[in-house]
């Protein structure tokens, strides 16, 4: 296994429900940290969106291992941020067999 370099800084993001004040509810984000990663890009295409073409990238970032349920572990749901950016968590699996370090597979869009 190669050597990893965790030298992106993520924000980890969970989705929750913020009371619009009229009985609502709005969808929103809330944070739960931030976590050291490495991003290695995967793959990437245009696809028609609902507003036009988007660029769907596909990212393996790999963050430090954590206990399951434990909030700083990352779940399929959940998004990191970098900046401007923003990668939605397909699913989460340990990279290696003494749970060091957790592989999360994760999809970015932009407007093409």
């Amino acid at each position: 296994m190669r050597p990893l370099r965790l030298s992106h800084n993520l924000v980890l993001e969970a989705p929750t429900e913020v009371p619009d004040g009229t009985g609502g509810f709005t969808a929103g984000w809330q944070v739960l940290g931030t976590l050291w990663a490495e991003l290695s890009p995967r793959s990437g295409r245009e696809v028609q969106g609902e507003a036009g073409p988007v660029a769907r990238g596909r990212y393996r970032i790999t963050v430090r291992g954590a206990p399951e349920g434990g909030s700083g572990r990352p779940l399929p749901g959940q998004r990191f941020r970098l900046g401007e950016r923003v990668f939605d968590i397909l699913s989460v699996s340990e990279r290696d067999h003494a749970g060091r370090y957790l592989a999360c597979e994760a999809q970015e869009e932009v407007a093409s």
